[in-house]
């Protein structure tokens, strides 16, 4: 057996590094920003230990681009670096000096917000330059050095005149990349990943307008201050304590600029053990196309932003929301560019389905008019949370709302205290009716209401999912659209009425029925129900119409080429069935037949093309 040393080369691995460590060449600047936060608290943390014994102020980060020497120059006032550390953290692939330093320090700098972790970031500048150089002087009493390098593994060193504490990163930007010399592209490069960076970013000046004098002698003054473009303390750094509703929406304002419409909701998000996690979250008004709403949501590592793609983090129902999230222990890929494969990020998911959950069994306890004043434009995020997660599902039992179509707001366990008494069938399951569409089912619902049936009004594009698992989870419950035949059995069950008919007449009616209604899409049945019951009523098998539903909303696949097969429920009480009867002329029996039953299909929706065009022709004779 031998046994040796890998030997990694620099010539190979540094076009590596150039060309394809980052997915994305325009986060150079993130990360050379990141370095100079890092320098910039570094500096902080020594002062305040007593370490670096010099008064540091309010440093800032200056970004400058040079379009004529075609230059972009990232400048700090941190703890700059001396001759022996820019050999140890620039000449060293891949040696964090943030590392290091939170390892020296690690009993008091824990919490001091270094970014750093890889040794890397540097290295991504060198994706737009053709020449990458440092000037740097470090707190120490030491002389500056200027470092330089064309991007191959030569670079030179040597000593600078310059007099201030800090570091100047140079970027010769390459001719493939001179859109990065464009101030509104940095500008915006600056807004995307830097925004909420813990220094003040200075990209430039910009003129101001000053009110002076009396206020019977007003003057306006124009004065030219340093353009600080980021918010060093944004909300979800702050303790909730601290905030007020107005705080917490205007930080919305900031997050989403076109977004005109205040949230409903937000929850602030705040642990330390045992991981670190900040962030706010909004909920916004939802709408029923689900799929457009995500990627909403901001992830944010130290203040950087990541990226607003943060499946794995949120679970997916919570996708829907808006807001930011900042943790340093969301394991990223070296180029903080995507999630890495981690036990840590369940424990983060969990914890944020379980804050969203109690943080809406709160608004519900405490505030349960506003609740359900908004619960239209927030049921799908619980609906679906429902749906996908079962720890939220429990959770939601006590909060999740089902309204009625006169407007009442039921939980689950008072909705079956409210209709378990009238609402049942031959097996005692407490049957629940409930409409999707208040104008399409009107005729239902209404007879529904009359015959004293509560029926809810439950209309979210996922409904028919839901129904499904509540009926798997609760025991002797069965949901009903109002328009299927449970209604009708219901009715059947309640009404014990003798019918007016004899056999013989109901014979006669079934033919001239039998004449005119096709029998290989409509099962007839003759049912004596009160007289003021409707004379025809088509209704669809429940299970039928469910799994139509389903197929529809991505679901049920294999019952996409079920039949449409409906029930005509025929009131043999009517006195319009009696009319039938005793027309003696096969014409107008017919006429009037087919009369009722397109009034009875367009409640249902099916009476289109050239059978709507009849059936309006025949309505237009008969009030002539």
């Amino acid at each position: 057996m031998s046994k040796g040393k890998i030997n990694v080369s620099v010539e190979n691995i540094f076009p590596l590094i150039k060309k394809f460590l980052y997915s994305d060449q325009e986060i150079f600047l993130r990360e050379l920003i990141s370095n100079a936060t890092d320098a910039t608290t570094k500096l902080k943390h020594l002062s305040n230990i007593g370490e670096a014994k010099i008064d540091i102020e309010n440093p800032i980060i200056e970004v400058k681009v040079d379009k004529k020497n075609k230059k972009l120059h990232i400048i700090d006032q941190g703890v700059g670096m001396t001759q022996d550390e820019i050999k140890k953290y620039i000449n060293e692939v891949a040696f964090s000096g943030a590392e290091e330093f939170l390892e020296k320090y690690k009993d008091s700098a824990k919490d001091s917000g270094i970014i750093g972790h890889f040794g890397l970031g540097f290295y991504s500048a060198f994706m737009v330059s053709d020449k990458v150089e440092i000037i740097t002087k470090s707190y120490k009493d030491e002389s500056a050095v200027h470092w330089s390098c064309d991007g191959s593994p030569e670079f030179t060193l040597n000593k600078h005149d310059k007099k201030e504490r800090g570091t100047e990163i140079i970027l010769s930007i390459s001719k493939d990349s001179k859109d990065y010399l464009e101030e509104s592209k940095i500008r915006d490069l600056l807004r995307k990943y830097n925004r909420f960076m813990p220094v003040p970013i200075k990209f430039g000046t910009k003129e101001i307008v000053k009110d002076t004098g009396s206020d019977d002698d007003k003057k306006e003054e124009k004065e030219i201050v340093d353009d600080i473009i980021n918010i060093t303390e944004p909300a979800w750094t702050k303790q909730p304590k601290d905030l007020d509703e107005q705080n917490y929406k205007d930080f919305y304002k900031e997050l989403y600029p076109m977004n005109f419409e205040d949230p409903l909701f937000n929850i602030h998000l705040n642990v330390d053990y045992p991981f670190n996690l900040t962030g706010i979250l909004y909920f916004p008004k939802i709408s029923n196309d689900i799929n457009l709403q995500k990627d909403k949501i901001q992830l944010y590592q130290n203040q950087v932003f990541v990226t607003d793609n943060v499946e794995g983090i949120v679970p997916e129902f919570l996708t829907l929301l808006r807001g930011v999230i900042d943790s340093p222990d969301i394991p990223l890929n070296v180029s903080r560019s995507y999630l890495q494969v981690d036990s840590a990020v369940k424990k983060i998911t969990n914890y944020i389905t379980r804050k969203v959950a109690d943080k809406l069994n709160s608004i519900f306890k405490k505030e349960r008019d506003k609740f359900q004043e908004k619960w239209n434009d927030i049921k799908v995020i619980i609906e679906y949370g429902m749906l996908s997660e079962e720890k939220f599902y429990e959770k939601a039992k006590s909060f999740a709302l089902y309204p009625s179509t006169d407007n009442e707001y039921f939980t689950f366990d008072e909705l079956i205290n409210e209709i378990k008494e009238n609402q049942t069938d031959k097996e005692d399951k407490t049957i629940i009716l409930y409409a999707t569409d208040l104008k399409e089912q009107d005729s239902y619902i209404k007879l529904a209401k009359g015959k004293g049936y509560k029926v809810l009004l439950l209309d979210s594009p996922i409904i028919s999912h839901l129904i499904q698992k509540l009926e798997s989870n609760e025991k002797n419950i069965s949901f009903s659209r109002v328009d299927s035949d449970t209604l009708e059995n219901l009715i059947k069950k309640d009404e014990k009425s003798i019918s007016k008919l004899d056999d013989k007449q109901k014979d006669k009616l079934k033919g001239y029925l039998e004449e005119i209604i096709p029998k290989e899409k409509f099962t007839l049945q003759l049912e004596a129900l009160d007289s003021d019951t409707i004379p025809f009523m088509i209704t669809q098998p429940e299970f039928m119409r469910r799994m139509k539903d389903m197929q529809a909303n991505g679901g049920g696949g294999m019952f996409g080429n079920m039949p449409e097969i409906y029930n005509v429920v025929v009131n043999t009480n009517s006195n319009l069935i009696s009319n039938i009867l005793s027309i003696k002329t096969k014409n107008k029996r017919e006429r009037l037949i087919k009369q009722s039953m397109d009034l009875a299909k367009l409640s249902q929706n099916l009476l289109k093309g050239e059978d709507l065009t009849d059936f309006i022709k025949r309505s237009f004779d008969l009030i002539k």
